[in-house]
This record gives C-alpha cells, sequence and structure tokens, in this order.
C-alpha cells in the first residue's frame, strides 16, 4: 500500500521542432556510490527511530521535502553494472559484458544511437551535461595511430595509450553535451580526468606519469585496483571539491538560457580509498566521525549542499526534479560498527551482497513545486529513470530498447496509473549471485562468469522475514516454489521479453 500524499499535477511541456521551452522542468540526477541507508540520517530517525552516527543534514533536507521510496534499489549490488543499467534501461544480462564493464579501456556496453539517460534528454531539447565517475569503458587511441587501445590498465603503459584525449565509448556519445569524467571515479587505474573528452590537467605542473606508491603525492591514493596511468598531481582527498563545483558549474551557466538542462552528476562518494578532505567549504570533514569512511559520507552530504545551493541561487531549485539514489548499498566499515553502524540500516547484506542491504537504497525524488512530502512504499529501480524521464519530458523510446526500464512517473504526478512489477529480475556482484523475487518470495541462485549455470542458493520469504535471517531452501514444502520460481527466472530470461511492465507490449532486443 502507498503511503504518500501528492499534488494532483498536470504536466504540459511545450515543444517546438523538438525543443522544450524555459517552462520545462530542470532535471538533476545524483548518483552516490556505496551510499547505504544505514548512512543517512533521515532513515535512521524515521525509520529505526535512532539518532544517526554521521549526520547528513542536506541529504535529509531532500528527503524531508520529497518523496522517499521505502522500496526503491540499485539494478545490482555492485557499481558497474548498475551504471550500464541506470543508462540503458537494461538488465545486466543484455550486456556483452553482464557482470560490468571493469577496465577503463574496455569497449563501452552500451550501445551508439540507443536509448540512454543522456539522449532521452537531449531528444526532448535539453542541455545535457554529466559529472563524475563514468566507469563504463572508453576509447583511447594508440600514439601515432588512429588504433585504439584494448589492452590491461594496469602496470606502466607509457608511450602505449594516447591519454591527451577520450576519443569515445564516454559520455559525449551518450546523449551528454558537457561531460567532466573521471573514467574510474577513485579507484583507477587511471587516475585522470576529461572535460568534454580532453585531458584535464589538475595541476599547472601535471604530466601523465606511472602512478604508483613510489610516485604519487599521497601513495594513499593508489586504490586496491593498483597502480597505472594517472595525473601527476592526483589527491583524492580534493576530487570532491572539484566533481561538485563542476556540477555547479554546469547549473549556473545552464541556467541563463531559456533551454532546460540535464544534469546527471556521479560522485565517487563513498567509494574506497576512503580520503576526507580536512574540510569542506568550511565545515571540518576529516576525523569528525568515527571513520575515513563516514567522514566520507559528510564530504557526500556537502556536495550534495553545493548542488543544491547552485539551484537555489539561480531561482531553478522550485522547477527541478532532483533524483538522489546509490548504485548500490552500504559498505562494511568495522570502526564503526563498534559505534552502532550497520550499513543496510536494517536490512540484512552490504555492497555485493544479494542481500537487500546489498540493492535496496536511498532513493529520493524531490520537485519542490510540485511533489509534497511523503513516503512510497512502491517497487522502483535506478534502471527505471530512463523510462520515467523520457514520459515526463515526451520523448518517444524506440521499440525494443530500454525494455527493462519501468516508468514509474505516476507515482510522481499523481497522473495516470502506474503499473507496478509483478517480479523483479535482478543480480548481485562479483560472486555471480542472482535473484528472482515474487512478493512474497526471493530466490538467490547462484551463476557463473558466463551464466550458464544456475542452481538455487536461498529462499526467503519477505514478508515474514525482511531481514532474510532464515533461509528456507532445504525445506522439502518449499521445493515446488523454489522450482517455479527458478523456471520462471529462467523463462523470462530467456526470453529476452522486457521486464518492465510499462515495455512489455513492446519486442525487446537482446
Amino acid at each position: 500500500m502507498n503511503r504518500f500524499l501528492l499534488i494532483p499535477l498536470l504536466i504540459t511541456l511545450a515543444v517546438a521542432d523538438g525543443w522544450a521551452d524555459s517552462t520545462s522542468p530542470n532535471i538533476v540526477v545524483i548518483m552516490a556510490d556505496d551510499l547505504g541507508l544505514g548512512d543517512v540520517g533521515f532513515h535512521a530517525r524515521k525509520f529505526r527511530n535512532q539518532d544517526p552516527i554521521v549526520e547528513t543534514p542536506n541529504i535529509d533536507a531532500l528527503a524531508e521535502n520529497g518523496l522517499w521510496f521505502t522500496d526503491g534499489h540499485s539494478a545490482t549490488a555492485l557499481c558497474a553494472p548498475t551504471r550500464y543499467s541506470v543508462m540503458s534501461g537494461k538488465n545486466g544480462y543484455r550486456s556483452y559484458a553482464p557482470w560490468g564493464v571493469w577496465s577503463t579501456f574496455a569497449p563501452s556496453a552500451l550501445i551508439k544511437g540507443e536509448a540512454t539517460l543522456g539522449s532521452v534528454m537531449q531528444d526532448a531539447g535539453y542541455r545535457t551535461g554529466f559529472v563524475g565517475k563514468w566507469h563504463l569503458g572508453g576509447d583511447f587511441l594508440i600514439p601515432g595511430s588512429d588504433q585504439i587501445y584494448r589492452g590491461p590498465k594496469n602496470g606502466d603503459l607509457t608511450g602505449k595509450v594516447d591519454m591527451s584525449k577520450m576519443v569515445g565509448g564516454g559520455p559525449r556519445d551518450m546523449g551528454f553535451d558537457y561531460d567532466f569524467t573521471v573514467p574510474c571515479g577513485i579507484q583507477g587505474p587511471i587516475y585522470t580526468v576529461y572535460e568534454n573528452q580532453t585531458w584535464f590537467p589538475l595541476g599547472d605542473d601535471s604530466e601523465i606519469i606511472f602512478f604508483n606508491e613510489q610516485t604519487a603525492k599521497h601513495p594513499q591514493d593508489v586504490s586496491d585496483k593498483g597502480p597505472g596511468l594517472g595525473d601527476s598531481n592526483w589527491d583524492a582527498s580534493q576530487l570532491g571539491k572539484l566533481v561538485s563545483q563542476k556540477a555547479s558549474n554546469f547549473i549556473r551557466s545552464a541556467a541563463t538560457n531559456d533551454q532546460p538542462f540535464f544534469l546527471y552528476f556521479c560522485t565517487h562518494a563513498v567509494h574506497l580509498p576512503h580520503r576526507p578532505p580536512a574540510e569542506f567549504d568550511g565545515k571540518p570533514i576529516k576525523g569528525t566521525t568515527p571513520s575515513n569512511h563516514l567522514d566520507m559520507v559528510a564530504e557526500l552530504d556537502m556536495q550534495i549542499k553545493r548542488i543544491v545551493d547552485a539551484l537555489k541561487s539561480t531561482d531553478t531549485y522550485e522547477n527541478t526534479l532532483i533524483v538522489l539514489m546509490s548504485d548500490n548499498g552500504g559498505l562494511t566499515d568495522g570502526k564503526a560498527a563498534k559505534h552502532g553502524y550497520a550499513p543496510g540500516g536494517g536490512w540484512n547484506g552490504s555492497k555485493n551482497s544479494p542481500l537487500e542491504g546489498g540493492h535496496r537504497v536511498p532513493f529520493i525524488a524531490v520537485w519542490p513545486s510540485q511533489i509534497e512530502a511523503g513516503i512510497c512504499d512502491e517497487l522502483v529501480v535506478n534502471q527505471d529513470l530512463v523510462a520515467t524521464l523520457a514520459a515526463l519530458v515526451g520523448t518517444e523510446i524506440p521499440v525494443g530498447q530500454a525494455p527493462d526500464s519501468n516508468n514509474f512517473l505516476p507515482l510522481l504526478t499523481g497522473e495516470g496509473e502506474f503499473q507496478p512489477r509483478p517480479y523483479f529480475v535482478q543480480q548481485a556482484g562479483s560472486r555471480n549471485e542472482v535473484m528472482f523475487r515474487r512478493m512474497p518470495w526471493k530466490l538467490i541462485i547462484q551463476s557463473n562468469h558466463k551464466r550458464t549455470l544456475f542452481e538455487p542458493k536461498s529462499l526467503y520469504n519477505l514478508m515474514d522475514d525482511p531481514t532474510e535471517s532464515h533461509n528456507l531452501i532445504d525445506q522439502s514444502e518449499y521445493r515446488a516454489t523454489v522450482d517455479q520460481l527458478l523456471k520462471d527466472y529462467r523463462r523470462i530470461v530467456d526470453s529476452g521479453q522486457p521486464t518492465a511492465p510499462s515495455r512489455q507490449a513492446l519486442p525487446a532486443k537482446p
């Protein structure tokens, strides 16, 4: 049952020759990295009746003034495959790399020319901008050649890759007019930044070097993914200030035009390595919480403040739809756990887990002039944004594209009929687990890298056991339930049919 109040809303977008006008809403989508429900003060107070370990006043303000989805999910329980699904509106199994594209130098799994989060906005006449972590592959040339480098990402690749330009496979190919791209976020390699596909030096004396613990100005900036090429002035503690400033600059620049704008801001916070700054816009950050991890949550909150302040200072806040979400569940944190921290905020599991805490995430929609604050219990997934935003701005998604993106605009506007998902096809992370949910049941299935193995692993009744504490897989009375759920999962996936009800009248491309 839904428990939310909405102002009845009639959206009329004036579109002439394919261009939206100045009355159309601006849209800002914020993707946090590894942000769990246990990281958000609003969730702690509202649903756990607890004081939060780290205060998040700016995230809380969005939640208090917007629509909070209690059954909001990331497409997967891990970063890269979720980003593919959010951009394309497709489940991961439709990709050539179903478990994610992890290398900076790998081909993008996104298909140029198909509907993406950027293209549906660009096609509606929006000024589109991407800022932050990409993590969807990319194209870099071999020096002195027109050939694209497809080799390893680690090691000293000096002279083997032209790092001066990201020639393709990035945001500009996927519907964004402007980009400020950190190809791997904070966890390189590579450790570089690109603005409109061209290398953005981080200092006046920057050069591309073999970035390792001996050459880095801050050895702790070399992530657990290893050394590789990078900017000699790379400083992970300052990256959040840089990307949030670029996002704010995009808003301020775009707001001077009659053309509405769309910003997709993918911050690296709160992913490892945790390098909190000493302060952020005058607010102390480092050392203000029990761990560097939660210090980064405090920094993320300040990044969001910058975005909201930019909207308010340009008088665009009231007519801007803001969506805040995460790419997967939160991180385990031993230091913070001693103070009562749990990443799932009451749900079992964390990032990379098939349990609810691995993918049930903060999910907020705010539109100050249109949406009254409230709580919604309907199932929504962050890959649903492609269809939802397309419906909002009047872009028609071609047949067969974004087949797993369900339009939840009726939940925001109170207009039209929302078509809930009767089932939920999902995947976890690096252990190749997939999930199939048909309430009250959730089946966790062990797969493999090639997706040729599908063995039932766990069965939970989410109504009776929301914390997934009692695995029913070995109880004989549930054998028929397990068999049917597995059969349905295989049938749906093997058929290639759309999984989003709002797209099911359309044939899907595999």
